[in-house]
């Protein structure tokens, strides 16, 4: 990855949309080797995929939670087990593995408290391994959905 392909990407993660008419002239290229860059940036994976940034509130998803999970047990089976069931979780939407304690962070957006309740003590509470939730609420989002550095 060169300079050029750094900077279609840094493009790409400010507007999506942009034609590749656009992006070659943002990056200073004629088309036909801007566009052969930015399908090898796919193919190779540094480009995973496009998609809409939807505003949670739009969708009525204002109460937003993070929870510090602590497993019971960390076998194999266990963890594939509780992933797998967290990925299925449409209100989840970011669940990281950590080091240390606690062992897992999920992001967590839902309509209000109620429903947020509803899905701790319905949903997460009974995940497979799960030992302890610990959960803080988000006042606000200092830093959000930034481009990942060039």
């Amino acid at each position: 990855m060169d300079d050029v392909d750094r900077k279609i990407l840094a493009e790409l993660q400010q507007d999506g949309r942009l034609t590749v008419t656009e992006l070659a002239a943002r990056v200073r290229l004629s088309v036909s080797p801007c566009h052969r860059r930015l399908r090898e940036l796919e193919r190779s994976g540094a480009i995973t995929g496009y998609r809409a940034v939807v505003d949670a509130a739009a969708l009525g998803l204002t109460f937003e939670a993070l929870v510090f999970v602590s497993m019971r047990q960390e076998d194999r089976e266990t963890v594939a087990e509780f992933e797998r069931a967290v990925s299925e979780l449409d209100h989840v939407l970011d669940a990281q593995r950590l080091f240390g304690e606690p062992d897992y962070l999920l992001r967590i957006a839902t309509a209000d408290l109620a429903a947020f309740q509803r899905l701790y003590d319905e949903r997460l509470a009974t995940l497979p391994g799960v030992q302890r939730l610990t959960s803080t609420l988000v006042m606000k989002h200092v830093v959000r959905d930034r481009p990942l550095p060039a």
